[in-house]
């Protein structure tokens, strides 16, 4: 039996990428061949044995490796079950169908957030079950980060939080952008992500799973503002990142550096918005959005009073600092992302007119350094009648409609990965979630399903219709990545890396290459990937990446 997904070959040298999860049935359903025209020798049989003979819509040869591939259509194929995908006599692989396919990895994308707690025990996850380590409770003023009433070596308490990616340390700037981003998505599915159940320890409570997962790291955000100016200090962090080891045997000190304008205006973007969405749930959280609203409006006076305030990370001393850097010299998105959610909190004529100020020219996909799209998010979900609505869904409609044009001609008929530049640093998220992510955005916008099937495609394509075959969601179909850059994952004993995470994807760029353990396959854009727990330029996690892949699947499966 030869399984093409498997990277093996199947008949006549011919190797088959297809979604690997599952389809909907009613679903387009693709599959990309590799190699020898599969012509007439391809056959379907359905679940109750019928036999059906794709059908080949077009050749393309890839413009890097020069392989040849065919994309080819199953038809129909609506009978829930597995099919079978066959070449002249050889079986090829198998094909799901079913309702809902999206609906357990969707879960398992935002569960994953439970499993990378930062300070707490792990006790519901199984095999993942972990002691409490990074307590964070003696966190040392760094002094880059003092001031008058908290001089260099101060000791504050700041628990909570996630980790932000294959490393241990906390980072604002990310943590926000993440919550952001799926506050957007939950904003437009508000009934799908409240039904959502997680078991987590505040499963039960009155108030939705989701909110409470948000919650938990909206916690640790609040320790990150100093209660003096305003001002937020951009990370919690060691000096150098930590080894492979678990948490609990973690040893450097942590502080945290420096104020940035950057991470305050994330930090007063987010907790304007947590302060509208949890004041229904005052039972369970009494006084926040009171407080969160309070906060955010502290933190924005900071960043108009320091808007040059980068983050330089090459000028810290006394200890100097080499973790992530998070670092932009362009506040102007965080500015507008900022003053629109203020907008909405509070109606204030100063943030409309700061956003009318900032606003971007065009739409471009939300990433940490670029939030702009998050800002026209918090206008395209106001009202229709809100300032800024309308050249909002223009430049959202533009966005679109370019992505969709690649499709017809692209190598794996998706909107994603058919240029060099879709593939790099976490290109699976920033290029592929979340341009699919505003597809679904735009479908909400106008009452269609035009968008829809695009998105689709995306997904399709970190499911394991790629050049890689790799189902890029670990724990998920028949090749999953297996060794991310996950620190955890290295050292837990459990062969399993946690289940629901989203690696960065190919990456030409190859930045861990030199001195590797490890080789790449290929150097071409869409083959550079490496599963292997060294490679922390194609393998890592991040939240902000786990981010996209939450408000994508979870935004598909509840509207399919």
């Amino acid at each position: 039996m030869l399984c093409a997904a498997l990277g093996m070959q199947a008949a006549d040298d011919v190797t088959i990428r297809r979604n690997q999860v599952g389809y909907a049935p009613q679903q387009e359903k693709i599959v990309v061949v590799e190699g020898a025209n599969p012509g007439s020798k391809l056959r379907l049989t359905a679940p109750d044995g019928t036999v059906t003979k794709p059908r080949v819509v077009r050749k393309s040869t890839s413009p890097w490796s020069g392989k040849t591939r065919y994309v080819v259509n199953l038809g129909d194929a609506s009978q829930t079950g597995t099919y079978q995908l066959s070449m002249g006599k050889r079986k090829a692989c198998s094909i799901t169908v079913a309702e809902h396919p999206l609906r357990k990895i969707a879960n398992s994308s935002l569960r994953l957030f439970y499993l990378i707690r930062s300070g707490v025990a792990i006790d519901r996850g199984g095999v993942y079950n972990r002691p409490m380590g990074h307590p964070d409770t003696r966190v040392l003023i760094h002094p880059s980060a003092a001031s008058s009433l908290r001089p260099a070596g101060t000791v504050i308490s700041s628990p909570l939080g996630w980790y932000d990616a294959g490393d241990y340390n906390k980072y604002v700037v990310n943590s926000a952008f993440s919550i952001g981003l799926m506050f957007s998505a939950y904003e437009q599915q508000t009934a799908y992500f409240n039904a959502l159940k997680t078991d987590i320890p505040e499963s039960g409570n009155q108030t939705p799973d989701f909110l409470d997962e948000m919650m938990f790291n909206l916690q640790w955000l609040f320790t990150m503002q100093d209660p003096q100016d305003g001002g937020v200090y951009h990370k919690l962090t060691t000096p150098n990142f930590e080894g492979f080891i678990m948490p609990a045997a973690c040893k450097q000190p942590r502080y945290v550096v420096q104020k940035s304008v950057t991470a305050t205006l994330d930090f007063a973007a987010v907790m304007a918005d947590a302060a509208r969405l949890y004041e229904p749930y005052s039972q369970d959280y009494p006084g926040f959005a009171a407080q969160a609203a309070a906060v955010a409006e502290r933190a924005y006076q900071w960043a108009v009073a320091n808007p040059r305030a980068y983050y330089h990370q090459e000028q810290l001393k006394n200890p100097g600092v080499s973790t992530g850097t998070y670092g932009d010299n362009n506040a102007g998105d965080e500015f507008f992302w900022a003053a629109s959610a203020l907008w909405r909190l509070t109606g204030k004529q100063v943030y409309l007119d700061a956003a009318r100020q900032y606003q971007p020219k065009r739409f471009t996909a939300p990433t940490w350094g670029n939030v702009a799209s998050l800002g026209a998010y918090e206008w395209l979900a106001a009202k229709q009648d809100a300032p800024l609505f309308a050249p909002m869904k223009t430049q959202l409609m533009d966005y679109c409609e370019t992505l969709v044009k690649q499709v017809p001609t692209s190598q794996f008929h998706a909107p994603f990965g058919n240029s060099p530049r879709d593939f790099g640093w976490g290109c699976l998220a920033e290029n592929c979630c979340c341009p699919a992510m505003a597809l679904l955005y735009a479908d909400q916008l106008q009452g269609t399903s035009k968008y829809r099937p695009y998105a689709l495609q995306n997904a399709d394509y970190l499911l394991g219709r790629n050049a890689t075959g790799y189902c890029f969601v670990t724990g998920f179909g028949d090749q999953p990545a297996m060794n991310p850059h996950h620190r955890i994952s290295a050292a837990d004993q459990v062969e399993a890396p946690f289940p629901g995470m989203l690696v960065g994807g190919p990456n030409p760029g190859q930045q861990d290459k030199n001195g590797a353990e490890f080789t790449y396959p290929s150097n071409h854009p869409d083959e550079s990937y490496a599963d292997h727990s060294g490679s922390y330029a194609s393998n890592e996690i991040a939240i902000n990446w786990n981010a996209s892949l939450v408000a994508l699947l979870c935004w598909l499966d509840a509207t399919e």
